[in-house]
């Protein structure tokens, strides 16, 4: 690192105002922006994301923001790799990196020793068969008895992970979580700032945001996405709001439904991002509200 120059991590939930706090103090600092949100990736994925326009970037670079077409998967072991190559020319320029994302396996796979294991197709297919027709809660049993300390870190209805662990323990036939780091100090002297709200406050913010996002025209951008392939894609079409306003263009076409479900989806996606957030104690909780968060965030990094 160059003159003691080492990056922040600005992580927590949705809406809680971290892409604009993460301007503020990239300008204060004299940094650059490290994007660390997996759907803010896609190039097009704009208004449903609620990805910093030009404007809002306020003249601060901004790295691995639309790098990805809607089509191909977003891969957390390729995002590792372009994260740290980034993050690393950043530190040797003398250029403090903020990493701002409530992705919290892309944080940790930039701040933490984590490993991604190859896939193989032909266990992974037969592990999906299986939780379609016995159920994701008796693979998650499964893990439960192989690798009690990677179940405890995955929900029992997260059919995506349990297949991923059960899948990793069968072609490498080591426990999942031993690619899971020990609590370690951070990579690059990492300072991880966690912003958050008041619950009640956090849900109101949500559903305005969710309001802004469709007034702003996110149907449109859905449609148009659609025709570059969104649906085929694997990761981009999960997204949330694209996903519930794909269902009801492909069904009953209620797209008022479709916003109401994409407010308690994401309500929920914002009680599983701070929960997995928490648990990480090297995190410095600040509250995202009051006009003086930057202040805030500076006197932390000044300990």
């Amino acid at each position: 690192m160059s003159g003691g120059v080492r990056p922040v991590a600005l992580v927590g939930p949705t809406a809680t105002g971290k892409t604009a706090l993460g301007v503020e103090l990239a300008r204060a600092l004299g940094g650059e922006v490290v994007n660390a949100d997996a759907m803010q990736l896609y190039r097009g994925m704009d208004i449903g994301t609620a990805k910093a326009t030009a404007a809002e970037r306020r003249g601060v670079p901004h790295h691995l923001l639309d790098v990805l077409d809607v089509t191909e998967s977003a891969s957390v072991a390729a995002y590792q790799r372009h994260a740290r190559a980034v993050i690393e020319r950043l530190l040797a320029a003398g250029t403090v990196p903020v990493l701002v994302g409530g992705s919290g396996l892309y944080v940790r796979s930039v701040v933490d020793e984590l490993r991604f294991p190859g896939t193989d197709a032909r266990v992974r297919a037969e592990l999906e068969r299986e939780a379609a027709e016995r159920g994701t809660a008796a693979l998650h049993r499964r893990l439960a008895e192989l690798d009690p300390r990677a179940a405890a870190t995955i929900l029992p209805s997260d059919t995506r992970r349990t297949v991923r662990a059960l899948e990793v323990i069968e072609i490498t036939g080591e426990p999942f979580s031993a690619n899971l780091p020990e609590p370690a100090p951070p990579r690059y002297d990492t300072v991880l700032i966690g912003i958050d709200r008041a619950v009640d406050e956090l849900d109101d913010r949500v559903r305005r945001r969710v309001e802004r996002m469709f007034a702003d025209g996110l149907v449109d951008e859905v449609r148009a996405l659609e025709e570059k392939g969104l649906r085929e894609g694997t990761t981009a079409p999960r997204a949330l709001g694209y996903r519930q306003v794909l269902d009801a263009l492909a069904g009953d076409g209620d797209l008022r439904e479709a916003e109401r479900a994409t407010v308690v989806a994401t309500r929920r996606f914002v009680r599983r991002q701070r929960s997995w957030f928490r648990r990480d104690g090297r995190i410095r909780w600040l509250d995202g509200a009051g006009a003086d968060a930057l202040d805030r965030v500076r006197a932390e990094l000044a300990r």
